[in-house]
């Protein structure tokens, strides 16, 4: 199987918020973030293992600080950690100011697992970090791992 790199399954994904978004506090309902993080870490392992994916573990979700209504939440996905069939996703979300800045409003580190037709977890391509950043966030999830019993 043929290696892939991190940035070959990077995501993105924008939202607006709107009054529908919100909480009871007029700020950014966790659940509803939570949803879109579960979506981003979806489409990097689907891009990185060209197969379906679920959901095995959600661990570090770490809300920073909130968002509020007409805010630009920008979520960006990329695959850290790779084993023979899971794959280690970490979200980041931020919100995007008008000069284009972001601040970090939550982090998330989920582990997806490819599928195949009969949903039965199937092998995925070997992860090939290419920058310092990368291979210190492969061994940070390799960490994780070890250290949950995994």
């Amino acid at each position: 199987m043929i290696a892939k790199k991190p940035k070959d399954s990077y995501t993105e994904a924008v939202h607006i918020l709107t009054l529908g978004n919100m909480n009871g506090y007029d700020r950014l309902f966790g659940g509803k973030l939570m949803e879109w993080i579960d979506i981003v870490a979806a489409v990097v392992a689907r891009r990185h293992s060209n197969h379906n994916v679920t959901t095995v573990r959600v661990y570090e979700l770490e809300f920073k600080e909130p968002a509020f209504a007409n805010d630009l939440v920008v979520m960006t996905g990329k695959i850290v950690y790779v084993g023979r069939t899971s794959m280690d996703v970490c979200v980041k979300s931020y919100v995007e100011k008008a000069d284009g800045s972001r601040q970090l409003i939550n982090s998330a580190y989920l582990t997806l697992v490819a599928l195949d037709e009969n949903d039965h977890p199937v092998p995925v391509p070997p992860l090939e970090p290419e920058t310092d950043d990368e291979k210190a966030e492969w061994e940070r999830a390799k960490a994780r791992r070890q250290a949950s019993g995994r």
